[in-house]
């Protein structure tokens, strides 16, 4: 049901609000590139410093402006089970395909929390429910057994995994078949080659048509040509978190004309001095 490239979308702001434009301009261009699928509101789209009302409005505008040409999912999970049903009960009403379920942060849920969480909100909601596996922001890890179990669920088809370990690949799916989504660029590749169905990607955000090919030439067992990607996007795909994200890939974006720099507190602009770097990598990488 997901695979391929999937873009983790940055939410523009101009003056503190939704840049709503700039958001419809960047869903556009995506699909133009041949991007294959897109979330809103997830870690990369600041989720967690947005008000309902503007994960609605986000959600709103990214399946507006998309119009049925690609799959669009909604990051609807919070730290608490109560609010990720309301979210998602929301977002399944507005027509999403599917909605994405971080790992619950800060409570840091046993594996049994976990299972309860997950079920309650996949209980709730018609659509396809994603998990999200990201322990570098909810200091909790995802066991492949907890997964497994949870993959038992009709609604939950797939998992974003974040860990950083091609390795989780593999155990993963040797005890399931849930679909997995690579929720870290750099092994996106390797992620795929190992039986992963494509990439939650935070680098696509800039280079869509790239991961795209990226992950369909993997898929395919075109491997020197998926190397040539590779090798290209990864000084990329290192710049994109020479501070935390999306900072560097706002400031991208920003060269690029795309949205204006602007993020949410307490995350701020990039640092001047890390500027010059991040412009190099790019325009060795013919982004800009």
């Amino acid at each position: 049901m997901f695979g391929g490239a999937i873009t983790a979308l940055v939410t523009p702001f101009r003056n503190g609000a939704v840049d709503e434009d700039s958001l419809a301009g960047l869903v556009n261009w995506q699909i133009e590139k041949g991007i294959d699928g897109l979330l809103a509101c997830g870690c990369t789209g600041e989720a967690a410093t947005l008000t309902t009302a503007e994960q609605l409005l986000v959600i709103e505008k990214v399946l507006e402006t998309a119009g049925g040409r690609i799959p669009v999912i909604a990051g609807t999970g919070t730290n608490d089970t109560a609010s990720s049903i309301e979210l998602s009960l929301e977002a399944d009403a507005m027509g999403v395909d599917g909605v994405l379920l971080i790992t619950p942060y800060y409570n840091k849920p046993t594996p049994r929390g976990q299972i309860e969480h997950y079920t309650r909100v996949a209980d709730a909601v018609d659509c396809p429910v994603i998990l999200y596996n990201v322990p570098g922001r909810t200091g909790t890890n995802m066991l492949p057994e907890t997964i497994a179990l949870l993959s038992r669920h009709p609604s939950i088809v797939a998992i974003k995994d974040a860990a950083g370990s091609v390795e989780r690949v593999t155990a993963i799916r040797n005890l399931c078949d849930i679909t997995i989504l690579s929720g870290d660029d750099a092994i996106a590749m390797a992620s795929v080659a190992l039986g992963g169905s494509g990439v939650i990607s935070v680098v696509s955000n800039i280079a869509p048509a790239e991961m795209s090919d990226l992950v369909s030439l993997t898929a395919a067992g075109e491997l020197d040509s998926a190397r040539a990607i590779q090798a290209r996007l990864y000084p990329v795909i290192k710049a994109m978190f020479l501070e935390t994200n999306p900072i560097p890939l706002k400031k991208a974006l920003s060269l690029m004309g795309r949205i204006s720099n602007e993020l949410r507190l307490p995350l701020v602009p990039m640092s001047e001095e890390l500027v010059p770097e991040l412009e190099r990598v790019l325009g060795e990488a013919g982004i800009i």
